[in-house]
C-alpha cells in the first residue's frame, strides 16, 4: 500500500484521538452500523480531499464499514494531524498522503496520488480535487459517478463551472444541507477559530476591537464567540442585507479601512481574495493581529504585506511578525491559512457528527441515483437533512413535539381561517 505521511510511529496516539472524537459522533456510528450490513459501497472507490483530523477518520472508517475502498488526502496544507494520519494507515489500512505543514508541490502532488486510485467518487472540501481532475484529467472526471463537496468555498466554485457547462459529473453540496450549514458554519467555525487565535497568541479577547469580515454563516458564528469572550465587535461586508443583519444583531458595521485603524484583531471569513490589502496596511493599527477562517489563504494580500515589510520573523508557533516600513508591526497567524486547523484541531467532534452524516449520505444518494443526475450542484433532499436532526436530538436525549391528526389537517388545508 502506497502513502506518504510523517511518521508511522504516531499511529497509537492517532488511534487514541479518534477514539475520542468517535465518542461524540453517535449519529455517524449509527449509520455505519446500518451501512456495515447493508454495504452501499461495495466495489465503490472513494478519493477524499478532506482535512485530515480525528473526526475525518470516523468518517473514512464508516466509508470502510460501508464497503468502500478510500484513499485520503489533505485539503491544507496545514489541516493535517499527523498522529490521525499513522493510525488511519497502520490500522485502518486507508492509504493516506498528507503531512501538516508540506509544501505546495507535495500538497499537489498527493491530490494527484488518491486520483491514482482510480475513484468513482470524489469527497472535497474546497473543490481542489475536482478542479484537478477537470483541469488535467478530463478523461478521467467523465468517469466519476458523482462527488460532494462541503465548503462554502468549494460550492461556489462548482456553481462556477456547472453555470460555464464544464462540471462533467454531479456534485452534492453538502454544505447547503441545514444540518451544515447552520451548525458546523456557525458553532464548529466560530468556537475553532476562537480556539485558534487564543491557542497561537494567548492574548485576552476581553476588551479587544476585533473585526469579522465577512457576515455569512461562519461570520455570524465567529461574531457570536468573540462577542461571548468580551471582545467588542466590529462587522465588515460587502452585501446590504448582511451588513444590515449584523447591524441589528448589535455590531458595529463600517469598511475594512475604517476598521483596521482600531483593530486588534481581525479575521476574514469571506471566501474573497485580498479582504485585507495594502489600503488597509497603510493605515492599520501598531500591532494588529491578523488571521484567517475562509477555506483558501487569499483572504489576508500576503504578497502586498512583503512588498511593504521592512522585517519579519517567526515569534511563536504560526505567529509571523511583519515590521512595516512606516514603522508599524502586524502579525499574521498561521500563514494565513485556516487559523482553526492550523494552530488548533479544527471543529469539535459533535457538530461534525452531523456534517459527516451529510457527507456519507449524501455518497449513498449519488450512488442511488447513479445516471438520473445532470451535471451540475445537486442539494441533499430534505428529508434527509431533518432526519439528521432527529437523531441528533435523539442521542442528545432531546425529545419535542409531534402534530397531531387535527393540526396535520389544519396546516394542509385552506379552508380554516379565522372563526
Amino acid at each position: 500500500m502506497k502513502y506518504d505521511i510523517k511518521d508511522i510511529g504516531l499511529a497509537k496516539k492517532g488511534l487514541a484521538r479518534i477514539e475520542w472524537a468517535g465518542r461524540d459522533m453517535p449519529v455517524l456510528a449509527g449509520i455505519a452500523k446500518n451501512f456495515k450490513k447493508s454495504k452501499p459501497f461495495k466495489n465503490i472507490q472513494i478519493a477524499a480531499c478532506l482535512h485530515v483530523t480525528a473526526e475525518t477518520a470516523n468518517l473514512m472508517i464508516a466509508l470502510l464499514e460501508g464497503g468502500a475502498k478510500v484513499a485520503l488526502c489533505a485539503s491544507n496544507p496545514l489541516s493535517t494531524q499527523d498522529d490521525v494520519a499513522a493510525a488511519l494507515v497502520k490500522n485502518f489500512g486507508i492509504p493516506v498522503f498528507a503531512k501538516k505543514g508540506e509544501s505546495k508541490k507535495e500538497y499537489f502532488a498527493h491530490l494527484e496520488a488518491v486520483l491514482e486510485a482510480k475513484p468513482d467518487i470524489t469527497m472535497d472540501d474546497g473543490a481542489d480535487l475536482v478542479s484537478m481532475l477537470h483541469s488535467s484529467n478530463t478523461a478521467q472526471a467523465k468517469k466519476i459517478i458523482g462527488g460532494t463537496e462541503e465548503t462554502t468555498t468549494g460550492v461556489t466554485r462548482l456553481k462556477s463551472m456547472a453555470e460555464e457547462g464544464r462540471l462533467l459529473f454531479p456534485v452534492v453540496a453538502v454544505n447547503d444541507s441545514m444540518t451544515k450549514h447552520f451548525f458546523d458554519n456557525r458553532y464548529g467555525t466560530g468556537q475553532s477559530t476562537m480556539d485558534g487565535i487564543i491557542r497561537a497568541t494567548n492574548k485576552l479577547i476581553a476588551g479587544s476591537v476585533f473585526v469579522v469580515a465577512g457576515y455569512g454563516w461562519c461570520g455570524k458564528g465567529l461574531a457570536m464567540r468573540a462577542r461571548g469572550l468580551g471582545a467588542n465587535v466590529i462587522v465588515t461586508e460587502i452585501d446590504p442585507v448582511k451588513a444590515l443583519e449584523a447591524l441589528m444583531d448589535g455590531f458595529r458595521v463600517m469598511p475594512m479601512s475604517e476598521a483596521g485603524q482600531i483593530a486588534d484583531f481581525i479575521c476574514t471569513v469571506t471566501g474573497n481574495t485580498n479582504v485585507v490589502g495594502p489600503e488597509t496596511f497603510k493605515t492599520i493599527k501598531d500591532g494588529c493581529i491578523i488571521s484567517n477562517s475562509g477555506h483558501f489563504d487569499v483572504e489576508i494580500d500576503l504578497l502586498a504585506l512583503k512588498k511593504m515589510t521592512k522585517t519579519k520573523k517567526v515569534l511563536r508557533d504560526f505567529v509571523e511578525s511583519y515590521e512595516l516600513k512606516n514603522g508599524r508591526t502586524v502579525f499574521i497567524l498561521a500563514g494565513g491559512r485556516l487559523v482553526n486547523l492550523g494552530s488548533a484541531e479544527g471543529h469539535p467532534a459533535s457538530v461534525m457528527d452531523m456534517s459527516f452524516a451529510n457527507q456519507i449520505l449524501a455518497a449513498e444518494f449519488i450512488l442511488k441515483n447513479k445516471g438520473k443526475l445532470s451535471n451540475s450542484v445537486h442539494v441533499l433532499p430534505e428529508i434527509l437533512d431533518r432526519e439528521i436532526a432527529a437523531l441528533k436530538l435523539k442521542s442528545l436525549g432531546v425529545k419535542i413535539d409531534v402534530l397531531s391528526k387535527r393540526q396535520k389537517e389544519y396546516m394542509a388545508g385552506w379552508e380554516n381561517g379565522t372563526s
